[in-house]
């Protein structure tokens, strides 16, 4: 194996800032799910903790949908975190993660766009996605687990499982595995403190300026089902979808619901 692409806690620690020092990091070669994990063991937590696999076996994406992966081709990790904020106050956490990884990587030249509510797009296919779970916490606020997986070099034989063309990053793919997550962390890190103390007002901006469909004629499907057709305004402050109809702006609310451009 390249030395580039081992992981290991100790090496992503010493390259990380102030704020991603107060997470525990944890390093395993193969697991089913690091979401699964660390929702597992939230009552225990004390301290954030960032748990990486080197494989999942198990991993999901939205909806329960599975997150395929190969083995060194992709970054594949969880984040638990606890926020002062209530489980209802948190619509807009998700796309506020999305802001955090997408201006990381724009500053490794990667040129990447959000897809609402839960996508980082590279050229219009799904580099990288988001599974937020959460769960009241018994000290109060709301502990979260954000997973994230980073396509790193996608195999024709995964996009043929997929069904879809996928984006990859063959420089990332080049990159010290420990310094690449590294500087996610600390990018997520600062962007949970924000959270912490302005929500998603602070991120609100910086989301509608890299939206990928921005003004653009999109369907949102509900279990294959066109809800609504209309333009992609942008996103409000609870980080609705603002959709122009022909009966009007419509607010959506993510759900289980998915965006597709209109063709």
């Amino acid at each position: 194996m390249n030395k580039n692409t081992l992981l290991n806690a100790v090496d992503i620690e010493k390259l990380c800032d102030a704020a991603a020092r107060e997470v525990d990091i944890e390093v395993v070669q193969e697991t089913g799910s690091t979401n699964a994990d660390l929702m597992s063991r939230l009552p225990l937590l004390q301290r954030p903790v960032l748990r990486v696999a080197v494989h999942q076996t198990a991993g999901r994406g939205r909806a329960g949908r599975p997150w395929l992966t190969v083995p060194g081709g992709m970054l594949t990790f969880s984040l638990a975190w606890h926020l002062p904020q209530a489980p209802q106050n948190l619509l807009g956490l998700p796309l506020a993660i999305g802001v955090a990884l997408a201006e990381c990587l724009n500053t490794l030249n990667q040129n990447v766009q959000l897809k609402w509510p839960n996508d980082i797009l590279r050229d219009g296919k799904k580099l990288a996605g988001i599974l937020l779970e959460s769960a009241a916490a018994s000290e109060g606020g709301t502990w979260i687990v954000a997973g994230i997986g980073l396509n790193l070099q996608v195999s024709d034989e995964l996009e043929a499982q997929v069904g879809r063309a996928l984006a990859d990053a063959p420089w990332l793919a080049q990159m010290d595995r420990n310094l690449l997550l590294a500087q996610l962390l600390n990018a997520l890190a600062s962007a949970l403190q924000q959270f912490a103390g302005h929500g998603f007002s602070a991120f609100l901006p910086r989301w509608n300026a890299l939206h990928a469909y921005a003004n653009q004629s999109v369907h949102i499907l509900d279990h294959g089902q066109i809800l609504h057709a209309g333009i992609a305004l942008g996103v409000d402050l609870l980080g609705c979808l603002v959709l122009q109809t022909e009966q009007g702006q419509v607010n959506v609310l993510a759900g289980d619901v998915s965006l597709r451009p209109a063709t």
